[in-house]
């Protein structure tokens, strides 16, 4: 993968160990595989990112933190990729999840469904309420349907970026290959 695009972003691993909220953790930000940019870490830290993005409140990055650091993966990649649920893609999410559910759970398992509230940007905190009661109506079929999301684009991240990265490597060998070629044909 294009390193050097992604080290440009990246924050510093001695840097960010450096800061005195972090020094608290001691050594256990110091595994090599939490900062290093390489095949297993990253797609762990993006199928840890894409799991923890559908925690549900504002948990999903300190979700993807704790689940990062004992398992080694990317930590900054993990963060990041929790990104992908935001106020404009969580609630088709939940309305994917809770379909997914009820898909998984057949007709037994289905509540009924209304329709979301309104975002209201004025009243923030009344409409997090509101969506959090929403939620919470749609029940069982949510609750597996979410579980069951979670765990299917984290193997589809996980198994993507290493197709993706074994793709990349191919490409490159296969130019370099052809670089030596007309180089030594000159």
């Amino acid at each position: 993968m294009p390193r050097k695009f992604f080290r440009k972003y990246l924050p510093d691993a001695a840097k960010v160990r450096s800061y005195r909220i972090v020094a608290v953790f001691g050594s256990l930000l110091h595994h090599p595989n939490l900062w290093h940019l390489n095949r297993e870490s990253v797609a762990g830290g993006v199928a840890i990112g894409l799991f923890a993005g559908l925690v549900p409140g504002p948990l999903q990055m300190l979700t993807a933190a704790l689940l990062a650091v004992p398992l080694h993966r990317n930590l900054p990649v993990a963060l990041v990729t929790t990104l992908y649920t935001n106020p404009f893609t969580i609630v088709p999410l939940y309305l994917l999840a809770y379909e997914y559910g009820t898909l998984l759970l057949g007709a037994g398992g289905q509540a009924r469904i209304t329709r979301p509230p309104d975002l209201d940007w004025t009243q923030l905190a009344a409409s997090v309420h509101s969506l959090v009661h929403w939620s919470l109506s749609l029940g069982k079929p949510l609750a597996v349907g979410l579980v069951a999301l979670a765990c299917t684009l984290a193997a589809l991240g996980y198994f993507g970026v290493r197709l993706a990265w074994r793709a990349y490597v191919v490409l490159a060998w296969r130019a370099r290959r052809r670089a030596r070629r007309e180089e030594r044909r000159t």
